[in-house]
């Protein structure tokens, strides 16, 4: 059964802190509830909490730490919000990149377990100190190689504006690193033979 919301009680979720410097509040705008009139809110709170909770403090935090500032472009979905940009983008709408719900649950929607039953949750975030100084073809790679061997992260996803990317915690992580951004593909993942080990010399250099 959905969750009955009201401001009071949107207000207090939205002050529900997942981390030392990140709420709630801070993950549920959405450019398509937004635009279309819907209201990007769980149908399970306590689920969204805890997913939430172990994304920020298992990956965004430290990434913070470690980088500065981090901008969240996009983060929880309802399943509605993400059913609907689905739906448009089979039919083609630009704009509207969200996958199925069914691939979505325990990746942007948060308050939904997978269909093993593993809880997860997703952000798409930009680092702009990494941005602004490594821009040229492929450096998104140096990032994506220093969460690797730093951060308990599922999945990696990056995007060319930015180096925006795609961070995902999972109950059961995947460990893989895919992107839109060139070289496009898989950079790694278990079984592939760059996966394990220190991969310093890739990321050596690109702290602030």
């Amino acid at each position: 059964m959905k969750k009955s919301w009201s401001v009071a009680t949107l207000t207090d979720f939205g002050r529900v802190r997942l981390s030392k410097t990140l709420f709630m509040r801070d993950f549920l705008f959405s450019d398509i509830a937004s635009i279309h009139g819907f209201n990007n809110l769980p149908d399970d709170p306590d689920l969204a909490i805890a997913a939430g909770t172990r994304l920020c403090e298992d990956l965004l935090e430290p990434l913070q730490d470690a980088f500065g500032r981090i901008a969240i472009r996009s983060a929880f979905r309802s399943a509605e919000v993400n059913g609907f940009g689905n739906q448009m983008q089979r039919a083609g709408n630009k704009g509207y990149t969200c996958a199925a719900n069914e691939a979505n649950y325990a990746g942007h929607i948060w308050d939904r377990r997978d269909a093993d039953g593993f809880m997860g949750a997703t952000a798409c975030v930009v680092v702009p100190s990494f941005w602004d100084r490594f821009q040229g073809e492929g450096e998104w790679q140096k990032l994506s190689w220093w969460i690797h061997d730093h951060l308990p992260y599922s999945s990696l996803y990056f995007f060319p504006t930015y180096w925006a990317f795609n961070i995902s915690w999972h109950e059961r992580p995947e460990r893989r690193i895919d992107s839109y951004a060139t070289p496009k593909g898989c950079l790694t993942k278990p079984g592939m033979a760059n996966h394990a080990g220190s991969h310093s010399g890739e990321w050596s250099g690109i702290l602030p």
